[in-house]
């Protein structure tokens, strides 16, 4: 044993009692956790602040100068050094706010196997004691499945340690003992690992193994890749790491080895069965397969299909099986209007399909495992007025021949033949501003035309909703290519051409750091300052490497130290570019590429992050989001995802809510509300979400997801009602009180944020997690007993839809039970009433009143008139 590894070993382990762990079991989850909070009195995460009180910062951040700011630190600092150190009476350790979990357990292995096996299967202490509670279930649960040859998903929420678990799973299959490996004589030797993982983090997986155990890790992957197979062949490989793209090219080289285990690494990669990748993976010689990732559904159903068909062969029956069976029922189930029926349908199968996914998928999130360790995070969706020049130009860009034809494709011909345009004059656009370039060898057409259009008219669409310099041409294209876009800019331009500088790429620093024309970046402008005189440090990520060189140009003109990364940063120097920004204080933006950034980088020295763009892919912006909101973290993490109002961008982030809204249904069982009409590859219904003429609507005059979000408001529409209360007297007086701060709140809040969103440039706002997660999940509450049968359920559901047709007068009608949020809105009314008040008068009174002072209002409101249980 080296002389390092045997330091490593004799390193202090936690202070908490060896007691104390030595009694988890497997049935026993989080308890170190539990014990752990109750043993130190960490702080609990703060109720989250409202994104209005957020704005509202600006306005005193804009009048206060430099100095007083600083000379406000100053006084804080002064204020902390004064106030008594913490005492602890039970434990000598007067340290608490600086206890680190570098070790979380006993200096004792974890043992896998069952007692009395030999050789026994078990983590080694070295790597135990680093462990969270979670993370050692997590191993339980891989090496269960590996134990009975079976595959599996360990689907764990960004930054809980999927890895690490990993590799103490590995430890213990290949009889690790710290950083040496036990007698030979009494372990039989293993077939090799195989780990394939996106590109950008190989040296990661490397490091990572080297740091927390002794193996033998080679790389597949670069120029070297043929001097391995010498290796494989003498069995002095215990770990092979390779890339998708290496895989996908050269697997089948490696298809003769007897692999023991495969994992890979962002599994969903996985999606497509039409993929060479996913093909390629199916060769693979075992049934021990396992894959990591923390979004098994990013945006259909049936990629659950595929990915748990190659983990777990014939779990989830036939693909046609589970179309039919879960995919069609719970996307019918999750429309606005669906019948009561569908309703009861999906919602058994979905408890159907999480009870079958829970014996080959472990999935925890944040919240239910370190939660109490984080300080929380919101995510804030953010509207921004786009300025009138971008509003002109996208409109002049639905305008296009391009963009009518496809909108126009259904109709009858203009010729006078019974053929639609799209099958007789209009497949072809010769006059068009984007067709002829993309058939410039071709005149005829393609066979998809016109819908060759459609994404490249997306992407100008998109483009112009970020900024305007984005559809002018790109100096790096060929000249063919710019001039093309040049006539482009300058059809849609028109007469605001000289306005926003001609029709050609902007040369000027000045031109391009400006914000006149830009409303997302008016908004940032103003976001950043008031944070910058709070301390705040921000990761800023966008799609587009041109967009980050109009920011870096604005974060120049304004003055802010900045790193950057993008898909051009040398991989050698990423690393030292993330250490550089999260230990040094000058550094306040850091600019990422959303592709070159999203995954493997710990940015959790940045408390803000704000996404200039969306994606279609709800979950490239959760990864983004979750560079700085994962462990270790110590600030409250408040995510701005910047959305142009009017725009296709609040179609791309109505269908991130729908694919998010399914996931949580299809893989956590979760109840989600019912916003919208459109199902998912479904013509009959293609609602407000799917289909070509949604996509090019003119939305500009209108708050499209604010509408429906108010239209759901109204009219509750959830995917099944709760079971139906009713609430005694005394209940009923205890849970207005426990809503008068909260409904208070949101009085003041909604009569005062709309000055300070107007002043923003900002049109409309909400948290994500107020649309999505509606209702838990059901996840380790699973009735293996679901019928299969829909007959054998009798339906408990009983939907009052206002788009249903009514029933005739003569027919009773089943009264429906108001929702106890209704009750207590209709109480608090009441209350303010018979006071004389309005609700936003009551709602101020409230929030200076003493509690005596409530309580009296209440008892005197209960002897006036008995308030109704619904």
């Amino acid at each position: 044993m080296s002389l390092r590894a045997l330091k490593e070993s004799l390193r202090p382990c936690s202070t908490l009692k060896p007691s104390s762990s030595s009694s988890i079991t497997q049935t026993q989850p989080y308890s170190i956790l539990r014990e752990s909070d109750s043993l130190f009195p960490i702080h609990r995460k703060p109720p989250k602040s409202s994104l209005s009180h957020q704005l509202r910062r600006l306005d005193d951040s804009l009048t206060q100068t430099h100095s007083k700011t600083l000379q406000q630190q100053q006084q804080q600092q002064e204020e902390k050094e004064e106030e008594p150190e913490i005492k602890i009476t039970k434990f000598a350790s007067p340290k608490l706010p600086q206890f680190q979990f570098d070790h979380t357990g006993p200096f004792e292995p974890l043992l896998l196997s069952s007692h009395g096996e030999f050789p026994p299967v078990q983590v080694p202490a070295s790597i135990n004691c680093r462990l969270l509670e979670h993370q050692r279930e997590g191993v339980r649960f891989l090496y269960g499945l590996y134990k009975n040859n079976h595959g599996g998903i360990l689907g764990d929420d960004m930054g809980l340690g999927k890895t690490i678990q990993a590799i103490a799973f590995l430890a213990a299959v290949f009889a690790k003992e710290g950083h040496s490996t036990l007698n030979e004589n009494h372990v039989e030797k293993r077939d090799p690992a195989l780990i394939i993982c996106p590109t950008s983090v190989i040296h990661n997986w490397e490091s990572e193994f080297s740091k927390w155990s002794n193996f033998s890790v080679s790389i597949y992957h670069g120029a070297n890749r043929n001097l391995i197979y010498d290796k494989l062949e003498a069995n002095e490989v215990e770990i092979l790491i390779t890339s998708f793209d290496t895989y996908r090219i050269h697997g089948s080289s490696l298809l003769d080895i007897n692999w023991n285990i495969v994992i890979i690494d962002e599994a969903h990669r996985l999606k497509n069965e039409k993929s060479k990748l996913y093909k390629a993976c199916l060769e693979i010689k075992t049934l021990r397969r396992y894959g990591l990732t923390g979004t098994a559904m990013q945006n259909k159903i049936m990629e659950l299909f595929n990915l748990f068909d190659w983990v777990a062969p014939g779990s989830l029956g036939t693909r046609e099986h589970f179309r039919e069976f879960y995919d069609e029922p719970l996307k019918h189930g999750q429309r606005s209007t669906a019948p009561d029926r569908f309703v009861q349908i999906a919602n058994k199968r979905k408890q159907h399909l999480v009870a079958v996914l829970h014996k080959y998928l472990l999935r925890r999130t944040k919240e239910e495992t370190i939660g109490h360790l984080m300080m929380g995070k919101e995510d804030n969706i953010v509207f921004c007025a786009m300025s009138d020049v971008q509003k002109r130009v996208y409109r002049r860009m639905l305008q296009l021949p391009d963009i009518q034809c496809l909108i126009n494709k259904n109709l009858p011909c203009s010729c006078g033949s019974p053929l639609t345009q799209v099958e007789c004059c209009k497949r072809i656009v010769p006059d068009g501003a984007i067709w002829p370039y993309l058939h410039r060898d071709n005149p005829d057409g393609c066979d998809s035309c016109p819908f060759c259009l459609v994404l490249p008219c997306l992407v100008k669409l998109q483009q112009i909703s970020n900024h305007l310099e984005l559809i002018k041409p790109n100096p790096k294209d060929d000249p063919d290519k710019q001039n093309k876009d040049a006539e482009f800019a300058a059809a849609v331009f028109g007469p605001d051409i000289d306005l926003v500088g001609g029709n050609t790429q902007n040369e000027s620093f000045m031109g391009l750091s400006d914000v006149t024309h830009c409303g997302k970046m008016r908004a940032l402008e103003k976001l950043l300052y008031s944070w910058f005189s709070q301390g705040d440090k921000v990761l800023l990520f966008s799609y587009s490497v041109r967009m980050l060189d109009i920011l870096e140009k604005f974060l120049i003109r304004k003055g802010y130290c900045f790193s950057r990364l993008d898909g051009s940063t040398p991989t050698n120097l990423r690393q030292s570019l993330v250490d550089d920004f999260n230990s040094s204080p000058s550094k306040q933006v850091f600019l990422i590429s959303t592709r070159a950034g999203g995954l493997g980088l710990n940015l959790v020295s940045a408390n803000r992050v704000v996404i200039f763009d969306p994606n279609w892919n709800p979950a490239q912006d959760l990864q983004a989001q979750d560079r700085s909101f994962r462990f270790g973290q110590k600030r409250h993490v408040v995510v701005f995802r910047l959305l142009a109002a009017g725009s296709l961008e609040e179609l791309v982030y109505s269908r991130q809510v729908y694919k998010q809204q399914l996931s949580n249904i299809a893989v956590s069982g979760k109840m989600e509300k019912r916003y919208f009409e459109g199902v998912q590859d479904c013509k009959e219904f293609q609602g407000e979400l799917f289909g070509i003429s949604n996509l090019f609507r003119d939305l500009s005059d209108k708050l499209f997801t604010g509408e429906i979000i108010e239209l759901h408001e109204e009219h509750g529409h959830e995917t099944e009602q709760p079971e139906e209360v009713n609430l005694s007297e005394e209940e009923t007086s205890s849970s207005v009180l426990e809503s008068e701060t909260r409904l208070c709140n949101k009085s003041v809040r909604d009569a005062t944020s709309k000055p300070d969103l107007v002043d923003l440039g900002i049109v409309y706002t909400h948290r994500n997690e107020d649309i999505v997660n509606f209702g838990p999940g059901i996840q380790g509450k699973i009735d293996t007993s679901i019928p299969l049968d829909d007959s054998l359920v009798k339906p408990s559901i009983s939907l009052d839809l206002d788009h249903q047709r009514k029933k005739p007068d003569s027919i009773p009608k089943k009264q429906k039970v108001p929702l106890i949020d209704e009750r207590k809105r209709t109480q608090y009314r009441l209350l303010a009433q018979s006071l004389g008040m309005g609700e936003l008068a009551f709602s101020k009174w409230l929030l200076s009143a003493t509690p005596l002072e409530r309580e009296k209002v209440l008892l005197d409101f209960k002897k006036k008139k008995k308030i109704p249980n619904g």
